[in-house]
């Protein structure tokens, strides 16, 4: 293991025990190294990849602190990596880390939505029927799977999906504009989708979400 990645290793260890927690300010540089064992410079090395990550906070003038920790804060630096691999290769990729997560969301949320909220989504599918655009389609489909995290009532899987959401955008307004009939399934798979959550199961939701970003998957990598 690269001695940096050792820092890294042991600083996460000592906020995973909870010896630190978020807000905490860490001890100074000198002590936190004679403590852990580690050159100053693979803390510094580790606190700065930490920071990039939006683990830790490094404030001039006043110390380094764990952030929050909350889901929007540490999975920022997740949605500017995907930004940066936006190829035909990353994006399908994407697609298949949703193809696990969205189902998962699905069920769960099959599980705890309520009336309002099958009602709000029934009202986006009516949306999306009538967009009057690919890109209008996408807008309303980003809102739909974005309602159904929500329900899933995990905070951090919600965030995630949201973050995943980004760099297949493109794919799915060129699949709209060159498959025929990419509209019309997209609102009966959300349908589907929907009166599946509002019977309350959660195998037939994760059913019908998985064939539904599936279809976007096999399309890209018909593609390739």
């Amino acid at each position: 293991m690269a001695v940096t990645d050792d820092a890294i290793l042991r600083v996460k260890e000592m906020i995973v025990s909870g010896e630190l927690k978020p807000g905490d300010r860490l001890p100074r540089e000198a002590d936190l190294a004679e403590r852990l064992g580690l050159s100053r410079n693979s803390l510094r090395e580790a606190v700065k990849a930490l920071s990039l990550v939006r683990v830790l906070d490094v404030r001039q003038g006043d110390g380094t602190y764990v952030s929050s920790l909350r889901a929007d804060d540490l999975l920022g630096a997740l949605s500017f990596v995907l930004d940066l691999h936006r190829g035909e290769d990353s994006v399908l990729e994407v697609l298949q880390v949703r193809r696990i997560l969205e189902p998962a969301a699905a069920a769960m949320a099959a599980q705890r939505i309520d009336p309002d909220e099958v009602v709000k989504l029934r009202a986006l599918c009516d949306a999306a029927e009538s967009a009057k655009s690919v890109e209008e389609l996408v807008e309303h489909d980003l809102d739909f799977h974005r309602a159904i995290a929500t329900c899933s009532g995990n905070a951090y899987l919600a965030q995630l999906l949201d973050t995943l959401a980004g760099p297949t955008v493109r794919v799915r307004i060129w699949r709209g504009i060159t498959q025929s009939n990419a509209v019309d399934r997209t609102v009966a798979e959300h349908r589907a989708i929907v009166d599946a959550l509002a019977a309350h199961q959660p195998e037939l939701a994760r059913s019908w979400s998985t064939v539904h970003v599936a279809g976007v998957e096999q399309w890209l990598s018909d593609l390739a």
